[in-house]
């Protein structure tokens, strides 16, 4: 089963549909499989008091102002879509919300997200897990406890879906990665388990990729000094190019864990062993077994 690779642009685009696009580009140039968007209903998901508390920002100076500006609408979206459709590559989103949700129902996505922090709303998982798509169910700041609750609304909707190792930082110290996780979270659960990071770098998802995961999600972005949250824990073309190209060597050096004496290694292995009774009277290699 090959690696399902996701570029998360998430809000990297900075609500501009030039850059959004030129990322796009980037994830269709490294050969990944699908690009990921976030979608919000800033009145739903924040408060009021909050929304009109102080920031500054390239959009004026409070949280409503920023947080309006990194939104795409309607408009954008169904500009994604065709985009994406042209360039022959799959795109879906994550909910923060309800609304969110409902709103992405008209786009036919192949797959759907749960983010960490959604996790824990039980709402929104089953109005996702009615809609049957693929679900990747990330699970950065939660329990056990949590986890069970979130796949059990899957399995009983009988929603295909697969949970994805997550540190929910920004970035992630490569030391808190904890990527046996993998392994304790495919046990436990008895599913498909991906791998989501944040980190700095490439080292960390390559050893995810070496330890199984079903998929890969990595932040993208133009330029790690853009404005932006998420920017610093993004990884940039040239590094995702290399990324995917990596994670592909991967899926294909892992084998099939036979051991046997490939028909390349015959004649080396014929004469560095001449001078021991390897071979027998008949002049066969003997024990390939």
């Amino acid at each position: 089963m090959s690696i399902i690779t996701i570029a998360e642009i998430g809000i990297n685009h900075n609500g501009d549909m030039s850059i959004c696009k030129k990322l796009i580009d980037v994830a269709v140039n490294a050969g990944c499989d699908v690009v990921k968007f976030q979608k919000r209903d800033i009145n739903k998901v924040y408060s009021q008091e909050f929304l009109d508390s102080h920031r500054e920002s390239p959009w004026g100076t409070t949280q409503r102002e920023q947080k309006a500006g990194l939104e795409l609408g309607e408009d954008e979206y169904k500009e994604i879509d065709k985009y994406c459709k042209d360039k022959c590559i799959e795109w879906f989103a994550s909910a923060w919300d309800l609304n969110s949700q409902k709103f992405l129902q008209q786009f036919d996505c192949k797959y759907n997200k749960v983010a960490s922090a959604m996790i824990v709303y039980e709402d929104l998982l089953k109005m996702i897990a009615e809609e049957g798509k693929h679900t990747f169910i990330s699970t950065g700041m939660t329990t056990y406890d949590d986890i069970q609750k979130a796949v059990d609304i899957f399995t009983e909707k009988n929603c295909p879906f697969e949970l994805m190792h997550t540190v929910s930082t920004y970035p992630m110290k490569d030391e808190n990665a904890n990527l046996n996780m993998i392994k304790v979270l495919r046990e436990k659960y008895q599913c498909n388990v991906g791998y989501s990071g944040h980190e700095v770098g490439l080292a960390v998802s390559y050893a995810a990729a070496a330890l199984g995961i079903s998929s890969l999600e990595r932040h993208i972005t133009l330029d790690r000094s853009m404005y932006g949250s998420d920017q610093a824990a993004s990884v940039e073309p040239a590094g995702f190019q290399l990324l995917i190209g990596g994670i592909r060597k991967i899926e294909n050096s892992m084998g099939d864990g036979i051991k046997r004496i490939l028909d390349d290694e015959w004649p080396i292995a014929k004469k560095l062993r001449e001078h021991i009774d390897w071979f027998g009277k008949s002049g066969e290699p003997q024990g390939n077994d």
